[in-house]
């Protein structure tokens, strides 16, 4: 073998180091581009279409109405994640990625013109929530596929760090998404911002997944992915076979709670803090954008290094740590939102968003690609991340928005629920039992 390369698996072709740099560029630029989109809704929920395309005397019903259809994308994303990870187990990994991709740009450009209920009524709304299930299906088969792009092409020892990289996409996203919604209401002030202002975010998306799709293109096919269909090993119903092997069926049922950690934690700090700060607390939209931002664009810097730490930790101790972190961090940052200073605040979300959940998002793909062997691992991860992502993630805002006006305003409720999430990932965790990731053994 030649410097400069490595082989992921016996018989396997090698793989130079300009290649795999294509490969984690291509993978990162492409959850980048989905999740900007993804989440483009998600601050448009809290601070947009509440007002444009749910109008109620009542804000907070506004709101909850908002949120709901955030919620639709995420009972979307498992058929998503079922439908890609078949076809991603089936014919590659590669071929899914593009379609998704395409799917994601299209959705978002249309969001970004629609009517609004004022112009057409009742139909904004629904086709609103349509092109957010598109949105949901193409997610439900991006995030799996980006990251084994990246893991299937690492070296050994170097898997979580190279599995972290297509995780940094969500936290450019957020802050590409924020960030542009901040400058666009400081530039043009709320009536324009409302008016046509949101609508300049939405439709840059074509803008990146053009780019996106040219990076993309230039990638090969995974080894190990190439290693099964030589070995004519491929699936014929992957779903299936999901729950028809033992250990891959205990995975993925300790996966599913593992992940409500993550899930929670992060639509807490990002999707419902931007409603809770503004509504509830009164502050300023651009001082709480600004907020999320520099809290994703920390978390986009820490992420590789904690990859780097799951290297040497494992990916299941670093993320059952990062559980345990969030539980712990829940009390006191509530207790600092009740300050209602601005400044307090920004610095609580960049640590729990920026620091704590690096802990936690960093390692998560590569351990959940540990879950299940490689012939089903398309479809496994998405399941695990997507079939979550409907109680972990979708319904968070909404729960804790219930709990709230349950206790009276009063956030205890809500942050005994969210350190509960905490905890139950952390225990899943620490149960699961993560294979090999080229051969698809039991490992530590």
């Amino acid at each position: 073998m030649t410097a400069g390369t490595h082989v992921d698996a016996p018989g396997a072709r090698q793989v130079s180091e300009k290649n795999v740099r294509t490969v984690i560029v291509s993978s990162l630029m492409g959850t980048t581009v989905e999740w900007y989109d993804f989440f483009l809704y998600s601050t448009a929920a809290g601070l947009v279409f509440d007002k444009l395309f749910f109008p109620t005397d009542n804000p907070t019903v506004s709101t909850v109405l908002a949120f709901a259809t955030f919620f639709v994308g995420f009972v979307a994303r498992p058929l998503g994640g079922v439908l890609f990870g078949h076809i991603g187990d089936r014919i590659g990994r590669k071929r899914t990625l593009v379609t998704t991709m395409v799917l994601m740009g299209l959705a978002t450009a249309a969001m970004g013109a629609l009517p609004t209920y004022a112009e057409i009524g009742l139909l904004a709304p629904i086709l609103l929530v349509l092109l957010r299930v598109v949105q949901g299906l193409a997610i439900g088969g991006e995030w799996a596929g980006a990251v084994l792009m990246a893991v299937e092409y690492a070296p050994p020892g170097k898997q979580a760090r190279y599995g972290a990289w297509p995780q940094v996409g969500l936290a450019l996203g957020l802050g590409l998404g924020t960030g542009l919604f901040a400058l666009l209401g400081n530039l043009l002030g709320d009536e324009q911002f409302l008016g046509y202002g949101w609508r300049i975010a939405f439709g840059l998306s074509i803008v990146l997944v053009v780019i996106g799709l040219v990076i993309r293109l230039k990638v090969a096919e995974t080894p190990a992915f190439e290693e099964v269909r030589a070995a004519r090993d491929t699936s014929s119903a992957p779903f299936l076979d999901l729950f028809r092997d033992r250990t891959a069926r205990r995975n993925t049922l300790l996966g599913l709670l593992s992940r409500w950690a993550e899930g929670a934690a992060f639509n807490t700090w990002a999707v419902f803090f931007l409603a809770y700060a503004t509504s509830t607390l009164k502050l300023p939209r651009t001082d709480v954008l600004v907020a999320v931002m520099l809290a994703a664009i920390t978390l986009a810097v820490l992420l590789p290094v904690f990859g780097r730490l799951a290297d040497r930790w494992t990916p299941r101790r670093t993320y059952a740590f990062g559980a345990t972190l969030f539980a712990l961090s829940v009390y006191p940052a509530f207790l600092a939102f009740q300050t209602r200073d601005p400044l307090l605040i920004g610095l609580v979300i960049v640590l729990v968003l920026g620091v704590v959940h690096a802990v936690l998002y960093a390692p998560q793909g590569t351990l959940y690609a540990q879950l299940t062997p490689v012939r089903l691992r398309y479809t496994g991860m998405s399941f695990v991340y997507q079939f979550s992502g409907i109680y972990a993630s979708g319904l968070t805002p909404l729960i804790v928005t219930a709990l709230l006006a349950a206790g009276g305003g009063s956030p205890w409720w809500a942050c005994a629920y969210l350190a509960f999430t905490g905890a139950i990932g952390a225990a899943a965790t620490l149960s699961l039992r993560p294979r090999d990731l080229y051969f698809g053994r039991s490992g530590s």
